[in-house]
């Protein structure tokens, strides 16, 4: 007999994880949790449960997908109730696919529990629609860091043209490139913002045009995690100076 596993989108902050995720954690026995999950979220729980940290940072793991992905299945073989934490949304560019593929493998029962993105809630705050009824009709959501070893084909920046808004996850390491790219499809003039740790007491919006933003983005010294936003909905944040 095995226990289940219920993958959790934990949002960007404790005031926006879902009922239902917040109810599977109180009743988990094991809580396997990211480094991006905001940490008052533990402190509702009783500290009878066992706590493992699994926070990935550039180049500095406490564990490997693939050790992740073993202790979830361990635990759950133990017949316990395990609850894997993500910031943001499990499934996007949170490696929650890869996660249920191994659960699946082993015959591990599991659910996953969706939670409020990072790339809809950052702009979010600030006023910023990813979709307007007159300025955009479409969003696309990019990985500013692309895993060199996947077999899929790597992203089409001229395809981009098209986009109505473009919204980076990951992307503050590589922006001057990321930038020089869209600059190729996109007008130079077109507004830009990053949302750096939003939700967060650091919390700041960088925000400029795709002909300054690199500058920018230098000059106040911009730092992950940040959610950067490309298009004409940019303009409507209430950071924008209107003229």
């Amino acid at each position: 007999m095995t226990g289940k596993v219920y993958l959790i989108g934990g949002g960007p902050s404790k005031n926006l994880i879902t009922v239902k995720g917040l109810n599977a954690l109180k009743k988990s026995d094991v809580i396997v949790h990211d480094r991006l999950i905001d940490k008052k979220i533990l402190k509702e729980l009783d500290n009878k449960k066992e706590i493992i940290d699994a926070g990935k940072k550039s180049g500095k793991h406490k564990l490997s997908q693939k050790e992740i992905e073993e202790t979830l299945i361990k635990k759950a073989k133990e017949n316990k109730t395990v609850a894997r934490l993500k910031g943001g949304d499990p499934f996007i560019f949170g490696r929650g696919g890869e996660e249920t593929q191994s659960l699946s493998k082993e015959n591990i029962k599991h659910e996953v529990i969706p939670g409020i993105t990072s790339a809809i809630a950052a702009p979010e705050k600030y006023g910023v629609p990813l979709t307007h009824r007159k300025l955009s009709s479409s969003t696309v959501i990019l990985t500013g860091h692309e895993d060199p070893n996947k077999t899929e084909k790597s992203i089409d920046w001229n395809k981009l043209s098209h986009a109505g808004t473009i919204v980076i996850l990951m992307g503050v390491g590589n922006l001057p490139k990321i930038v020089e790219k869209i600059k190729q499809v996109k007008d130079e003039e077109t507004p830009i913002a990053s949302f750096e740790d939003i939700y967060s007491p650091n919390e700041r919006v960088i925000h400029g045009k795709l002909k300054n933003i690199k500058k920018i983005a230098k000059e106040k010294n911009l730092q992950p995690p940040a959610v950067t936003v490309i298009g004409e909905v940019v303009k409507l944040g209430n950071f924008w100076k209107k003229k």
